[in-house]
């Protein structure tokens, strides 16, 4: 078998497959959906996670169907436990019972058994709007305590360009969400 020389000199990028970055992908008849993306570039590290439990609240009303969407949402998730908001006592003890099948069709939508259990809790859910209705808050400057995260978060993806459109990503997000007030 014959070796062939490689010139070390030219110092040719590889990805973590070994083979070199300048391969080109399979040219694909349409964009690669950013959720795609940012899941691939995110798969194995700590911010996978967050992602994956990201995913609950798209596929909630999917799950559940259109009638329990509009009378309970998902608050937040913990640990594997889904917390729901329910309209009222009736629907509560509906849901209830409708636990185990609840937990089995969200895991089914999401492709993994994320959530464990799901904690039911009387409020009024808020009701589901579309995107486009939804109106962001007021822009405001970021603390240095969310720069030192958004730099933390960012530092683990090694393309510089990549690096630099998920840190703006990150301060376009956070500078549109309310900061926390200081007491």
């Amino acid at each position: 078998m014959r070796q062939v020389e490689t010139d070390n000199s030219s110092e040719e990028r590889r990805g973590e497959t070994g083979r070199p970055m300048t391969d080109r992908r399979k040219k694909s008849r349409f964009p690669t959906p950013v959720a795609t993306l940012l899941a691939e570039t995110f798969r194995g590290k700590p911010l996978e996670k967050r992602l994956d439990e990201a995913e609950i609240w798209r596929v909630w009303e999917a799950a559940v169907g259109p009638q329990i969407a509009s009378k309970a949402r998902p608050t937040g998730f913990r640990d594997g436990v889904l917390t729901v908001l329910v309209a009222s006592a009736p629907w509560m003890q509906q849901l209830n019972f409708m636990k185990r099948d609840i937990v089995e069709r969200l895991n089914g939508k999401l492709g993994k058994n994320l959530v464990r259990e799901v904690y039911l809790k009387s409020g009024r859910p808020p009701a589901a709007t579309p995107r486009a209705d939804r109106a962001l808050p007021v822009r405001r400057q970021l603390t240095e305590d969310e720069k030192a995260t958004i730099e933390a978060a960012v530092e683990v993806v090694s393309d510089p360009e990549l690096r630099r459109a998920f840190a703006r990503l990150m301060a376009e997000q956070l500078s549109h969400t309310p900061g926390k007030t200081r007491q």
